[in-house]
């Protein structure tokens, strides 16, 4: 079936535009504008720097695709490449200097009550390890320095990267991809012509150059056999800490025809048909504790693994595996004449004309990176998901815990992606180790504590300095990621799995709430607004020790609100689980005892949100966080504390800090509009995004460093904008932009398990389709009146409030309203 334009569903059918891949291939789809503008990349030039390349990625194994003709580069990664070894950052004995730290807050002597954090519960070593670029494939192509027709590609439904050019009369085309059955990387080479592929390969490895007088990390590039080559190597040593990573990568070439040999580290082909290029690598890594496996022996396997396999049944079971996640969700938006440009063509044109596919497209972009880098048994998607070419990346491509690495998971369960969520939940029961030393040690509590960062070795004390580790809730917001799965497939058992994981979390905040002076209130202290310098406590720029420079000030307080409002959710959750499991006890007494004493929403003098207890502002004018406003989105506090003057509120921090900023705000920033019902708002501030923060290739950028994070941020800030269930019911198009005025949703997972399909036409609800997972009541904002029927009969509703029914379900049944 060729794909219309200009196509909108009017029947809940399956989307046989999903085909369109397979029918005809892509360069002549692109010609013929027949292929779905919401599931495809594509450039009509190669990508001049790493941030523009394509990325393909299996969960473990990542590659970025350049895309030239002459000399092509393709960037790799693994997972488990970090620099350093298992290490500890705990330090013995902080605690018995907390209570000094608090009463000097409460004195508001917050620069003493910094220097003593400083000197006493900093986590040692002060930073954290980096994630490393693995390799980097360079290809060096005879006779195709001149070229015409050139196209480059990324297919979302695929999970394939591809480029097509001409030279010399002859079409040459690769396809690079992950595959996620036989873990390797495949790199397919073909011409029109026989005989007229001749190249040499090189694979070279990568060590870090600013650490190059004193570095302990190596590589070793050699040849294997007569048609592979091998980069083998080892971390480097980092903040005292022994690099005891070692690696294995190698290259392995099929030709088809020609001739294929080695000559030192080359691999040179000669006058082949096609070539197909297989890539597999390992790390040692067993887990945060463990390097004790056999990285060459992993490599031996992964290629013993494909060794009798032809490369279209490897092709055929890694786009299927791939598609197995992808296609249960489709986004349709209305395609314009411009929808069908080229990708960056379209990111100029959308800031004049409306594109809305476009949005669509960026929705899928990050399910697609969601796919690629965090599946079940790997690591979860790190600043960088998995694809980095620095040896020293920007914030060192940790996971970031104070917004980042939790916007890296928004949307992975409204996304119909719950599996991928798994490797955060590892990382939440890993991180419980370090974090219940950290809790004794530091803070003389119960329980377990995380800061505002941890890398692959799993630490958990404060890092960076005082400014930034007075973060205690990022274990906390966690947790909150746990009851949300909970919430989207209503699985007892994982509940009843991970309900130590939150009541560990809660365990350390009961011990560490300390009374506020005011006798009303329980409070943090030490506390921080993330990486937020407030105009109050006699803040001064001062010379810090710990950082060794010059700051604004410093950012302890007690009890900052976005403290108040995780906890007040943690808590609320933590009650809600203990009940769904049949539990209670004096604990959960005085834990619904506390979550009342927590700081509510203030409003301050100026008519604003207060970000911290007291009346402060920000020295910045217009701070990228939005902390004070995590109870809006993608928490639940403020939502359900609001009133006209807490929403009036809201709206002026919002308007106060603009909608320019880094990528990842911006990507919040359209996801607090869409919890206010502003869709135009959430539209104008994507356009910005996308014209001011975000790369060609379409991942978002940090200031002018490549993240995922805003990338899967404006994907949950998608479906904010056309489905809501965070309120107790499930509402549809809340905050629909006035130029998505038709389309269609299939796939997409509200709370409660549902799955839904539904289409709307000029701003209005035509159909719906609901499947219940688990059997749960199901409520609804059904102001149009629609009738609920299953099986063609009649379901009895109860009318609640506002236009809101509810009706029961049975699990596995499908529910229409018509």
């Amino acid at each position: 079936m060729r794909y219309c334009k200009y196509f909108l569903p009017v029947l809940l059918l399956p989307f046989t535009i999903t085909l369109y891949a397979q029918q005809k291939e892509i360069p002549e789809l692109i010609n013929s504008e027949s292929f779905n503008p919401a599931t495809l990349l594509w450039y009509s030039t190669p990508a001049k720097k790493w941030d523009d390349a394509l990325p393909v990625g299996n969960g473990r194994l990542g590659a970025m695709v350049f895309g030239n003709n002459g000399e092509e580069r393709i960037q790799l990664n693994e997972e488990t490449y970090w620099s350093g070894g298992p290490y500890s950052t705990v330090v013995k004995g902080g605690y018995k200097v907390l209570p000094e730290i608090q009463k000097l807050v409460f004195e508001e002597k917050y620069l003493a009550a910094h220097n003593l954090f400083g000197r006493n519960l900093m986590g040692y070593p002060v930073e954290q390890m980096k994630y490393q670029c693995l390799a980097n494939l360079h290809l060096f192509f005879k006779n195709q320095d001149s070229i015409t027709g050139y196209k480059r590609w990324l297919d979302l439904q695929t999970g394939i990267a591809g480029v097509s050019y001409i030279s010399n009369g002859i079409t040459y085309r690769r396809e690079v991809f992950a595959s996620a059955p036989d873990q390797v990387i495949v790199v397919r080479i073909t011409a029109s012509k026989p005989g007229s592929i001749s190249f040499t390969a090189n694979l070279r490895g990568e060590r870090n150059q600013a650490h190059s007088n004193y570095a302990t990390d190596y590589f070793k590039m050699d040849p294997y056999g007569n048609d592979g080559v091998v980069v083998t190597g080892k971390s480097a040593d980092y903040m005292g800490v022994a690099g005891k990573i070692k690696y294995a990568a190698r290259i392995k070439a099929i030709p088809e025809g020609g001739t294929v040999k080695t000559d030192g580290v080359d691999l040179i082909i000669e006058n082949a048909n096609a070539v197909t290029l297989y890539f597999a690598a390992a790390t040692n890594f067993v887990n945060y504790k463990d390097v004790s496996a056999d990285e060459q022996k992993r490599v031996d396997d992964y290629f013993k693994g494909i060794e009798n396999k032809l490369y279209q049944n490897i092709s055929e079971s890694a786009v299927a595996e791939h598609k197995k996640y992808f296609d249960r969700v489709d986004l349709q938006l209305s395609n314009t004449k411009n929808s069908f440009l080229p990708t960056t063509e379209r990111v100029q044109k959308i800031q004049s004309a409306p594109d809305p596919s476009m949005a669509a497209l960026s929705y899928q972009f990050g399910r697609y990176l969601m796919i690629a880098s965090s599946r079940p048994g790997t690591q979860p998607a790190n600043l960088q998901g998995i694809w980095n070419d620095n040896m020293n990346p920007s914030w060192d491509s940790k996971y970031t815990t104070n917004i980042n690495t939790q916007m890296n998971y928004w949307p992975v369960e409204s996304g119909n992606l719950s599996e991928c969520a798994q490797p955060l939940v590892q990382l939440i029961k890993e991180i419980t180790d370090q974090g219940k030393q950290v809790a004794r040690e530091h803070y003389g509590a119960k329980g377990w504590v995380l800061h505002q960062n941890t890398d692959i070795w799993r630490v958990a004390a404060p890092m960076d300095g005082p400014t930034w580790g007075t973060f205690t809730v990022g274990g906390a917001w966690l947790c909150t990621h746990l009851w949300e799965h909970y919430q989207y497939t209503m699985d007892k058992d994982f509940l009843k799995e991970t309900f130590p994981l939150m009541e560990g979390s809660v365990q350390f905040f009961m011990d560490f709430l300390v009374p506020h002076p005011n006798g009303k209130w329980l409070v943090t202290n030490p506390s921080t607004s993330p990486e937020n310098f407030p105009d109050g406590g006699g803040n001064k720029p001062y010379f810090d020790e710990v950082t060794a420079g010059f700051r604004e000030g410093t950012t302890i307080c007690a009890g900052s609100s976005i403290d108040m409002q995780i906890l007040y959710d943690l808590f609320g959750y933590y009650i809600e689980a203990a009940k769904v499991l049949g539990k209670e006890n004096t604990f959960i007494q005085q834990v619904k005892t506390a979550r009342e004493k927590l700081v509510p929403p203030q409003i301050g003098k100026d008519g604003s949100l207060q970000e911290w207890a007291d009346d402060w502002k920000s020295l910045e004018k217009n701070h990228r966080h939005f902390s004070h406003m995590y109870g809006l989105y993608p928490g639940k506090v403020l939502y359900q504390k609001s009133s006209p003057a807490l929403i009036a509120s809201y709206k002026k921090v919002l308007e106060e800090r603009g909608d320019a900023s880094t990528g990842w705000s911006r990507a919040w920033k359209m996801a607090l509009w869409a919890r206010l019902n502003d869709g135009n708002r959430a539209n104008k501030i994507y356009k910005g995004y996308l014209k001011e923060q975000c790369t060609a290739s379409f991942f978002a950028l940090c200031g002018r460093s490549l993240q995922v994070d805003g990338s899967f941020g404006v994907t949950a800030a998608v479906t904010e904008m056309l489905m809501q269930s965070h309120d107790g019911f499930i509402k549809l198009l809340p905050a629909l932009p006035d130029e998505w005025s038709d389309g269609a949703f299939k796939g997409l997972c509200a709370r409660g398990a549902f799955e839904l399909d539904f289409v709307w036409k000029n701003k209005m609800v035509t159909q719906l389709k609901i499947i219940s997972k688990a059997g749960m009541v199901c409520r609804l904002e059904n102001k149009q009146g629609l009738k609920i029927k299953s099986n063609g009969k009649i379901v009895a509703v109860k009318k609640i409030s506002n236009g809101i029914i509810e009706f029961k379900t049975v699990k596995g049944g499908i529910y229409f309203a018509e």
